[in-house]
C-alpha cells in the first residue's frame, strides 16, 4: 500500500485541501444567502451557476491544460477560485453571486481535470480500481469533514470565507512541489448521446434523474435546514450525516448489485429512496431527521455509480469511455437544473418541498426502472462491468474505472514507461 500512496501522495493531498474548502464553501454561501434575505428561489438559480459552470469546464480545462501544463493550470484555477469565494463575501449581491458561481465552477472542474488526468497516468492499468477507491474516499472523507468547519464562526463573518480560500490556496502546495514529471491529456471522447440512449436508456434516465435529484441536495439541502430550525452546526451535521451515509453504503449497495440483476437492485434502491424521502418530509429537526438523511444519502449516492456500472454492462469495451462522458454530462446537465426546480418549490411550499421534490424525481426512475425490468430485456455485454463507488467529477475520473480501457490503449504513455517524443511530457516539466 506504501508503494501505491506514495507516488501520488501530493495529488490526494491536493484534492483533499481542495475539497475541504470547496465543501465548505458551497454550504456556507446558502447559509450566508440565507442571513442576507435571499429568497429559496433566488438561492436555487444563485447554486444552479455552480453546476452551469462545472457543465461549461468541461470542454474548458482540457485545453486550458495542454497550453500552459498542469501545474500552471491548477495555479491558475486556484487562484481563481479563492478570490472568487472571497468575492462572495466581498459583493453581497445575487446576481453578482451567480455569475461568481459559473467562473468557480468552471475553475474547479478544471481542477479536478488536472487532478484525476495526472492519477491516471500515474496509476497502473493493474492498480486502478485501489487508487479509484482510495481517490473516492478522499472525496468524499473532504467533503463530510468540511460541513464541520462552519462551526469555527457565524456564516455572517468573514472568516469561514477566509477559510475556505486559505484551504484552496493550500491545495495548490502539494501539487506544485511534487516531483512527478506531468502527463499528456488525453482526448476527450466525443459522447453519442443517442446512441447511448438507444443501448442503455435506463443509464441514461438514472443519470440525469438522480442528477436532478442530488443537485438539488448540494445546493439547497442547507437552506432546508435552515428552514427546519438548525443553526449553523446543525446544518454542518446534516451535510454530514447524508454524506457519510453516501459513503458508507455505497460499497454494500454496489456489491450486492454485482451479483444480482442490476436493474432489479437499482429499481429496489431508488424505491427504498423514495420512501425514505416521504419519511423525511413531516420529520422535525432533530436526531432522527439525521440518521433519515443518512440512509437517504447512502441509496441515493449509489444510483449514479449503479447507473455507470449498468452502462459498461452494455457497452463494448472501446465504448465505454464516450459512453461514460455522456452519463457525465447528463448527470451535469441534471444538476444545474435541480437547483432551480427545488428552489421554486420550496418559495412556494416551504422546506417539506425538498423531500417531496426528491420523491417526486427519484419515483419517475423508479417507475421507468421497473417498466423495463418488466417489459424489456437487457443485452448485457461480457464481461459485466463491476459497481464501484464514485462522485461526478471529471472526465478524466472515467480513466481510473477499472472496466475502462488501459490509458496506454488509447495512446498515453504507460505511467510505468518514460514519456518519448511521441508523448511529450507537457510543457513546464517536473518541479
Amino acid at each position: 500500500m506504501r508503494s501505491l500512496l506514495l507516488p501520488i501522495s501530493a495529488l490526494l493531498s491536493g484534492v483533499a485541501l481542495l475539497l475541504l474548502g470547496n465543501g465548505l464553501l458551497n454550504t456556507l454561501l446558502t447559509l450566508r444567502g440565507s442571513a442576507e434575505g435571499f429568497s429559496p428561489a433566488v438561492l436555487g438559480q444563485v447554486m444552479s451557476g455552480y453546476f452551469v459552470g462545472f457543465f461549461l469546464g468541461i470542454w474548458i480545462a482540457s485545453p486550458l491544460i495542454r497550453r500552459v501544463g498542469h501545474i500552471r493550470a491548477f495555479a491558475f484555477c486556484a487562484a481563481l477560485a479563492a478570490s472568487t469565494a472571497l468575492l462572495h463575501v466581498v459583493i453581497v449581491d445575487a446576481w453578482v453571486w451567480l455569475g461568481l458561481r459559473v467562473i468557480y465552477g468552471i475553475a474547479l472542474v478544471t481542477l479536478y481535470t488536472v487532478i484525476e488526468s495526472w492519477l491516471n497516468a500515474q496509476t497502473a492499468a493493474s492498480e486502478r480500481g485501489r487508487v479509484f477507491a482510495i481517490y473516492m474516499v478522499v472525496n468524499l472523507g473532504a467533503l463530510a469533514l468540511a460541513q464541520q468547519l462552519l462551526a469555527f464562526d457565524s456564516p455572517l463573518g468573514f472568516t469561514l470565507f477566509a477559510l475556505a480560500a486559505i484551504l484552496i490556496c493550500c491545495a495548490l502546495m502539494p501539487v506544485a512541489l511534487t516531483r512527478q514529471a506531468q502527463p499528456s491529456v488525453p482526448d476527450q471522447p466525443s459522447a453519442d448521446l443517442r446512441h447511448l440512449a438507444r443501448v442503455a436508456p435506463l443509464s441514461v434516465a438514472a443519470a440525469g434523474l438522480s442528477g436532478l435529484a442530488l443537485g438539488a441536495f448540494w445546493g439547497m439541502a442547507p437552506v432546508y435546514a435552515n428552514l427546519q430550525g438548525f443553526d449553523a452546526r446543525g446544518v454542518g451535521l446534516l451535510m454530514t450525516s447524508t454524506i457519510l451515509g453516501g459513503a458508507l453504503l455505497q460499497w454494500p449497495i454496489g456489491r450486492f448489485s454485482d451479483r444480482h440483476d442490476r436493474r432489479l437492485v437499482l429499481t429496489w434502491v431508488v424505491a427504498l429512496a423514495v420512501g425514505m424521502a416521504l419519511l423525511i418530509a413531516p420529520l422535525p429537526a432533530g436526531p432522527l431527521l439525521l440518521g433519515a438523511m443518512f440512509v437517504w444519502g447512502g441509496l441515493s449516492f449509489a444510483i449514479y455509480p449503479i447507473a455507470v456500472a449498468q452502462m459498461i454492462d452494455q457497452l463494448q469495451a472501446d465504448e465505454i469511455l464516450a459512453g461514460s462522458s455522456g452519463l457525465l454530462m447528463l448527470n451535469g446537465a441534471g444538476s444545474a437544473c435541480g437547483p432551480l426546480l427545488a428552489g421554486a418549490l420550496m418559495q412556494h411550499f416551504g422546506a417539506t418541498a425538498m423531500p417531496l421534490y426528491f420523491a417526486f424525481t427519484l419515483a419517475l426512475l423508479g417507475a421507468y426502472a421497473l417498466y423495463r425490468l418488466r417489459h424489456v430485456s437487457d443485452l448485457v455485454s461480457e464481461p459485466a462491468g463491476h459497481f464501484m463507488p464514485m462522485l461526478r467529477t471529471s472526465h478524466s475520473v472515467l480513466e481510473l474505472m477499472p472496466d475502462a480501457p488501459a490509458a496506454d490503449e488509447q495512446g498515453s504513455p504507460s505511467p510505468m514507461e518514460p514519456a518519448s517524443a511521441d508523448h511529450p511530457v507537457n510543457e513546464g516539466g517536473a518541479h
